[in-house]
């Protein structure tokens, strides 16, 4: 009896410690989320697609965000792009051409601008609302974090994450299911943006999936506003272009 009484606290006792590591991982990963980008925004990138030529093509879109889910995007250039959009609610995404006139259901791991970046990479929700942190290393520069998908609907099943001691979000792998690495991501050019916001200026990605290519994301601009609701639905999918200042 004595002995099972003492295996009894036991379990107990590792269930809390558990507990008490997935609150405190899960908190790290929130506030890099929050130094990476305000939780309601609006801001202005330039998406860049380079390839093993040295060719390049490029995209310039104003991108809104509202909590930790809702993203929306207007093309600004190139011309043959203008004036389409994308909305992000959760998991579900939609593409908005004018001349079809009416939402496309898009996928995560489909691209709007053909580069390595793929729908979840250019739409980003905050990585604490899809990912929940299995395990942390403290290093000499700050933490490594590695991520597990909470569900089986997002792009990439794991993330290893590195990020300074101050929780500047520097780099990510990506990782499917079963281990292969699908690309890395690197968080470039720290720059204040104002309002209290230092974060990456600049965003890299390649792949051994695709040798030689590489794209960018360019931020010129990354602001606090707040949305309504209403803006982040289908029906306004064609309005966005009334959001610029």
């Amino acid at each position: 009896m004595k002995n099972k009484k003492i295996a009894l606290l036991f379990a107990l006792l590792v269930s809390i410690t558990g507990l008490i590591f997935a609150q405190d991982a899960n908190e790290l990963l929130k506030r890099i989320d929050e130094k990476l980008m305000p939780e309601s925004y609006e801001s202005y990138r330039k998406l860049v697609n380079i390839e093993p030529n040295g060719r390049k093509k490029e995209f310039i879109v104003y991108t809104i965000k509202k909590k930790k889910v809702n993203v929306a995007m207007l093309f600004l250039a190139p011309a043959s792009e203008k004036g389409r959009t994308t909305l992000r609610l959760g998991e579900n995404m939609w593409l908005y051409i004018p001349s079809v006139g009416k939402p496309i259901r898009i996928t995560s791991l489909q691209s709007v601008t053909g580069g390595v970046f793929n729908n979840a990479d250019i739409m980003l929700v905050d990585y604490s609302a899809e990912y929940d942190v299995i395990k942390i290393e403290k290093t000499e520069t700050g933490y490594i974090l590695n991520l597990k998908a909470k569900t089986k609907t997002v792009a990439y099943d794991k993330m290893k994450m590195w990020a300074t001691r101050d929780e500047i979000l520097t780099k990510i792998e990506c990782y499917s299911a079963s281990g292969m690495l699908i690309k890395t991501l690197e968080f470039k050019e720290i720059k204040d943006f104002g309002g209290g916001l230092v974060t990456s200026s600049v965003v890299e990605t390649y792949s051994p999936l695709y040798k030689g290519y590489r794209s960018l994301m360019i931020y010129s601009k990354i602001k606090s506003r707040e949305f309504n609701d209403e803006i982040f639905t289908m029906n306004y999918m064609a309005k966005y272009e009334g959001l610029l200042k």
